[in-house]
This record gives C-alpha cells, sequence and structure tokens, in this order.
C-alpha cells in the first residue's frame, strides 16, 4: 500500500511537471507544428506513466484522465483550441485541473442562482455503486453470468459518473466554475445516437467530437460532399474510441490485446451510421415509439457489452482485481476511521 502511494505521488508530480511546461513553455511557441513537436515527449510520457502502477484501478483512472483526456486536450492546444487555450491565458492552477480532470468548464454567472442537485445525485451513486461492489465481491461466484455481466455494466456507469461527478464537485468548490453534468440518463436513450452524442459520458463525446470527427469531416467535405462527411468521421471517432479503451484495458490486464473491444466500438459506429442513414430515408413517414426505441437500444448496448466489451477483462482476471482493491480500500477506511473514533473518545 505504502509502495502505491509513493508511485502515485511520483506518478502525478511528474504530470503537474509537465503540464508546467506545456504552461510555460509550449505556450509561448506558435501553435501548429511547432508547439505541436514540443508537446510529442509529455504525450509519450503520459502513455507510460500508468505502467509504473500496479493498482488495476488507479492505473486505469490516470490513463483515462491524463492518457486518454489530458493527452487530446494538449493536442488541442498545440492548435490553440480546446478548453486549454484562452486569451487572456488562464491562470496556472486552472490549467492544471482543466488539464487533469474529466470536466467541461462553463463560468458561472455572478446572477445565476440555478439550483443544483448534484450532492444528492452523488450520494445516492455513491451509495448505490458500493452496495453493487460489496455483492459481487462477495457473491461473484453464487451469481448467474448473465446477472454478474447485467451488474457489471451497471457498476461501470456508476464508477464513470462519479469520478466524473467527483471532479465537477472538487472544481466547483476549489475554483466556482459551472460544469456540465457526466452523463444525462443514457438509460433513457432512444437510439444509439442519442445514447452516444447525447447522454453517455459527455466528456469522452465532447473530446473525440472536437479532435477526430470535426477535422475528419472537414477532410471529407471537399469528396464526399457535407451532407456525407458525418459519415467516415463518426466511423473515425468510434475506431479511435475502441483504440483507447484498448490501451486503458492493457494497463489494466498488462497482456497483449485481443482487440474485441475494439470490435464493440467499431461495431456501434457501423451502427450509427446505418441509423443515421435510415433516418435520412425514412424522415417523417415512420418512427418508433419511444417505448420500443428504448429498450431496443439499451438492450443492444448491453448485450454486445456482454459479448465484446466485457471478455477480455473477465478472461483476463481483471474485474476480481479491481473488487478486491475496492474491497482492501474500504476496509483501510474503516480501520482508520475506527481508530479516529477511538482516539476522540479516549
Amino acid at each position: 500500500m505504502e509502495g502505491e502511494i509513493k508511485n502515485l505521488l511520483q506518478v502525478w508530480f511528474s504530470i503537474a511537471a509537465s503540464l508546467c511546461y506545456c504552461y510555460f513553455i509550449s505556450s509561448k511557441l506558435p501553435k501548429g507544428k511547432h508547439r505541436l513537436l514540443s508537446l510529442l515527449p509529455i504525450f509519450f510520457l503520459f502513455t507510460l506513466l500508468p505502467l509504473h502502477l500496479s493498482s488495476a484501478f488507479v492505473a486505469s483512472v490516470t490513463a483515462f484522465f491524463i492518457t486518454w483526456l489530458a493527452s487530446f486536450k494538449l493536442l488541442l492546444f498545440s492548435f490553440d483550441l480546446g478548453p486549454l487555450s484562452s486569451n487572456p491565458p488562464q491562470p496556472l492552477f486552472l490549467f492544471i485541473i482543466i488539464a487533469c480532470l474529466p470536466i467541461r468548464t462553463k463560468q458561472i454567472s455572478e446572477t445565476s442562482s440555478k439550483p443544483t442537485n448534484l450532492p444528492l445525485n452523488l450520494a445516492s451513486e455513491l451509495v448505490v455503486l458500493s452496495l453493487l461492489i460489496g455483492v459481487v465481491h462477495d457473491y461473484r461466484e453464487l451469481l448467474h453470468s448473465t446477472i454478474l455481466l447485467i451488474l457489471y455494466c451497471c457498476m461501470v456507469f456508476l464508477m464513470v459518473d462519479v469520478l466524473v461527478a467527483l471532479s465537477n464537485a472538487a472544481v466547483r468548490a476549489t475554483v466556482g466554475l459551472e460544469l456540465e453534468p457526466p452523463s444525462d440518463e443514457p438509460y433513457l436513450s432512444t437510439s444509439l445516437q442519442d445514447f452516444w452524442a447525447r447522454r453517455w459520458n459527455l466528456m469522452v463525446t465532447n473530446t473525440l467530437r472536437h479532435t477526430i470527427y470535426k477535422p475528419v469531416r472537414s477532410a471529407c467535405e471537399p469528396i464526399l460532399g457535407r451532407e456525407w462527411a458525418s459519415l467516415p468521421a463518426v466511423l473515425s471517432a468510434f475506431l479511435v474510441s475502441g483504440l483507447m479503451h484498448e490501451l486503458l484495458f492493457y494497463y489494466v490486464t498488462r497482456v497483449s490485446p485481443s482487440w474485441e473491444t475494439t470490435g464493440f466500438f467499431v461495431l456501434h459506429g457501423v451502427c450509427v451510421v446505418l441509423e443515421a442513414c435510415v433516418k435520412r430515408k425514412v424522415t417523417g413517414r415512420w418512427r418508433l415509439h419511444w417505448a420500443v426505441s428504448g429498450p431496443l437500444t439499451v438492450g443492444f448496448v448491453v448485450g454486445s457489452s456482454f459479448w465484446l466489451f466485457f471478455p477480455p477483462l473477465l478472461r483476463n482476471g481483471a474485474d476480481v482485481k479491481v473488487l478486491n482493491e475496492f474491497k482492501f480500500f474500504v476496509n483501510f477506511v474503516k480501520r482508520n476511521l475506527i481508530l479516529i473514533g477511538q482516539k476522540i473518545v479516549w
């Protein structure tokens, strides 16, 4: 435990130092190829850093935050685009926070009094996630494989939502920014387009939109025209998402990729493209009721995840490793809380 904490501190010190380099040196270079070249060592370093962590969960979170999201934000920054670019330049502390955390920011209006229900949602999600982890950890061998995979689907949704929500809550409390929600009730999706573009993991969706979808669409427009250029752009975004998930899974399992995860996202990219083509043909003439399209959409996402998304993790025991880490962490917190309570009593 102490060794892993030491490694984690070293990794995040390296991340902070790297972002200081980006802020003080790379930002002074002309946007474009010169700034991009100055950032190439940072991209390489951010790819290596999760390998210094032995905890599957900590390595995957670090890779998600840094190897994927921070690197893509810096890629946009090299062309003076994205959340890290601003005029006038933002403070260093804010630059590092925006780079490191999976957040989408929007300045709070001084007259804004819009209420937020994040604390209630976050608290309920934490409780449900803790209960699911306990049930799966203690009764995993007794659960039917289908029930287990359904529980894993719920846990993945809750883990991503909780991670982003905690980041939002921390940033909102420390620097006073209005932040976008992590997701928008993806279980209510009525189409695959609705699920991937407007409801699930909105930070990743927004990042892929600006780094992959828009450049590919712009490149394809002179060849395919504006109407059809979006189709290869969608496929490219899903392909990159699949490759990045493959990399995240490698940090967790440390075994050669099976490419099933990439297949999952390519399959969904193809289905989203087909769905878009069908909608163009039947617009205004025929449309499924939400009571039918909703279950079909969620059922397809869940069913295809059983087939392609989860097997690489289950086959290599990554799920058991993460569950054990969670259980160890919970017990560690409980022991320390008991010790603190005893000291207070005495």
